[in-house]
């Protein structure tokens, strides 16, 4: 058998990874599972996975010419312009072609992503012209999203839509466009830079925790093949020939035995047990576990599915589905899978004594890591015994607020904090504007209202009387309006001086608070955090709400208090950010008792720490001061270094965490002299 590209790593050739394997051709054997998320490190071959699969799979008949790559054999899933070829009398011509890995970029917008209507067509000559996007591209290929956690939420509603229907649907001012869009989809993702939200992780069907190999054999194996393909890719092919013959033979026979497949009433009623244990939202889990269970069974050759193979399949469906609080992360407890089993093996059979044979649970090391990073962190406390750590208050809901960004600044980003203008065709439509260009969002009713009081002259000037005479003078396009979120940058003294549990645990609990309405109005966020002699960016601006939480949760208190350098770092990360994101509103929320000690120049602490906020509040960054002083001698400095911010200034020791994450929104308002 003769590979089509003779670059790609053999499929056959990975090493270990036996789950994302297995996950990935699941998928390819039965596409209406719903994809797969491939979550994981760097650098563990998630990306080369996918890519070797496709280069495995046979070729495939297409119309030759469709956009839209239509199965020549499925007259039902035709695109229109297929049936109308059919409906006409004609053959549709007939060509083979290799399934393809169509990439969705990061920043790829709507319309590229469905595909666009030309409304400016339409309306002038009453055609419908559709250009195709990337879900016209993905039908009968392998859809891959490279880091899907950093996609707009919109966007991974779009495409999660498109893969569970089969079905691309696009609408424009009335004009509609429908084609057949039906792949294979696969995301990666790397929890560090952030999770996908609860609602959208349940959307895919199947997910898989990728980590490196930890057994120095395979790892050594790992390189060795590697270098050897980068050596000879061709021999190194060849020399996996019958292994990659085998795996797609193992495919084309599933993939032919999965309509036979069965699963009894007794197997069902084992998923549905397993779902209620694991006190699954909705039904996709069901669902599911069900489609893999079969198709898991058609792969190992059977016709019947069995309790292993609902087992193996409730392990790829349910791990991401346990996720139930915002700050949780997204896992499977193997032990009370075998236990949910277990129990409903034991209801069904009361008389039986003996059980079934338990699957071999994987030895738990954690607690092992467990005890060593206790044993690092003792000795750790033991060579700086002044350092310690705080727990955080409880969190609790924080009230809403939605605020107007009075400027006429367009954004694209997304999020449910402020209302404002947006550059994209997402969004409220609140007004018109003449077109910079060519119109790429037309306002129908607009251009129709600017082109009504000449239609007589132009009617009279072409003889055309019965039809609506446009020019390029007339169109519109629309000016929308959408809710964006904002950036949080928190700078926070550590000092020793903060030692005094119930202000540090008030403290983290004010942050807290405000790190979970981060996450349901898609703000980004970013901490900051000043002790000893120096401050360090513990977190850079993110969208992942985890990442500062597990960030506030391991944070020492300790040593002096170095207030310039946190302010100035402060400014210099927002100031940077600025460049690349200049539609972002920041706010910095400064929490400290203000005893500066650190000098940043060699001058004095504080007054270097004023000269700092007096430079914040000249560059028109909004922000706030959480003074946690407390004492019958107050010096206030927290307050004179407010004022020198133009902020607002607020003491801990008068306002719960509550009200001062209520402070902190309603001083989430934008500046447009920022830049």
């Amino acid at each position: 058998m003769q590979w089509r590209n003779k670059t790609v790593y053999p499929f056959s050739a990975i090493v270990g990874q036996d789950k994302m394997k297995l996950a990935l051709i699941l998928n390819v054997i039965n596409p209406k599972i719903g994809g797969v998320l491939l979550r994981g490190e760097k650098g563990t071959g998630k990306s080369l996975a996918v890519r070797a699969l496709a280069n495995l799979l046979p070729e495939v008949e297409v119309v030759a010419g469709c956009p839209f790559h239509c199965d020549p054999r499925r007259p039902k899933e035709l695109c229109s312009l297929c049936s109308a070829k059919v409906a006409n009398g004609e053959d549709l011509p007939i060509v083979k072609r290799s399934v393809s890995v169509v990439d969705l970029p990061v920043g790829a917008t709507e319309d590229r992503l469905v595909g666009t209507l030309d409304i400016e067509k339409a309306i002038k000559s009453g055609e419908k012209h559709f250009e195709p996007g990337i879900l016209a591209a993905a039908n009968r290929n392998i859809l891959y999203i490279d880091e899907v956690n950093l996609l707009d939420d919109h966007l991974v509603d779009v495409l999660l839509d498109a893969a569970a229907m089969g079905v691309n649907y696009v609408e424009r001012e009335g004009v509609s466009f429908t084609h057949p869009s039906q792949f294979v989809l696969v995301g990666t993702m790397n929890p560090e830079e952030g999770e996908l939200r609860p609602q959208l992780l349940d959307r895919f069907a199947l997910s898989v925790e990728v980590r490196g190999i930890p057994y120095r054999e395979a790892r050594a194996e790992i390189v060795r093949r590697r270098i050897a393909f980068e050596s000879d890719p061709v021999g190194f092919i060849e020399a996996q020939k019958d292994g990659q013959a085998q795996i797609l033979k193992k495919i084309i026979d599933a993939t032919k035995l999965l309509p036979k497949v069965q699963l009894s009433t007794e197997m069902l009623d084992l998923i549905t047990s397993i779902c209620v244990d694991f006190a699954v939202d909705g039904h996709r889990a069901d669902i599911t576990i069900y489609k893999t269970a079969c198709t898991i069974a058609a792969f190992k050759g059977r016709t019947e599915v069995i309790e292993e193979d609902v087992k193996e399949a409730a392990e790829l469906a349910l791990a991401h589905r346990r996720r139930r609080q915002p700050f949780e992360e997204p896992q499977l407890e193997n032990e009370k899978l075998q236990e949910s089993i277990q129990n409903w093996y034991n209801n069904k059979n009361q008389n039986i004594q003996k059980p079934p044979e338990q699957s071999q649970v994987p030895k738990d090391n954690s607690s092992q890591s467990d005890a060593k990073n206790n044993n690092d962190q003792e000795e750790s406390k033991n060579d700086a015994a002044s350092e310690q750590v705080f727990e955080a208050d409880s969190p609790y809901k924080v009230k809403p607020l939605s605020m107007s960004v009075l400027d006429e600044v367009e954004r694209k980003g997304t999020g449910r904090r402020s209302k404002s203008l947006s550059n994209s065709k997402s969004g409220r439509y609140v007004d018109s504007a003449i077109p910079k260009g060519k119109a790429e969002d037309l306002a129908f009713d607009a251009t129709l209202r600017a082109a009504a009081p000449f239609q007589r002259q132009r009617r009279e000037e072409t003889g055309k009387r019965n039809c609506f005479l446009l020019e390029a003078s007339d169109l519109r396009d629309k000016v929308r309006e959408r809710k964006i979120g904002s950036l949080i940058m928190f700078v926070v003294d550590a000092s020793g001086s903060m030692a005094a549990e119930e202000r540090m645990s008030a403290t983290k609990g004010a942050i807290l608070s405000l790190l979970l309405d981060a996450y349901q109005r898609r703000d980004r966020v970013g901490m900051i955090v000043f002790r000893k002699d120096k401050a360090e960016l513990v977190l850079p601006p993110t969208n992942s709400v985890d990442l500062a939480h597990r960030c506030l949760s391991v944070l020492p208190t300790g040593g002096r208090t170095p207030m310039a350098h946190g302010l100035l770092l402060g400014l210099e990360t927002i100031k940077n950010y600025l460049k690349r994101h200049k539609e972002t509103i920041p706010l910095m929320a400064l929490v400290s008792d203000g005893r500066a000690n650190v000098p940043l120049n060699g001058g004095d602490p504080v007054e270097e720490a004023k000269l700092i906020a007096r430079e914040i509040g000249c560059a028109g960054i909004k922000s706030i001061a959480i003074d946690t002083e407390r004492s019958f001698l107050t010096f206030g400095l927290v307050k004179q270094i407010c004022d020198e911010m133009k902020g607002h200034y607020l003491q801990l020791e008068e306002l719960s965490a509550a009200p001062i994450a209520s402070v902190v929104r309603d001083n989430l308002s934008y500046d447009p002299e920022v830049s």
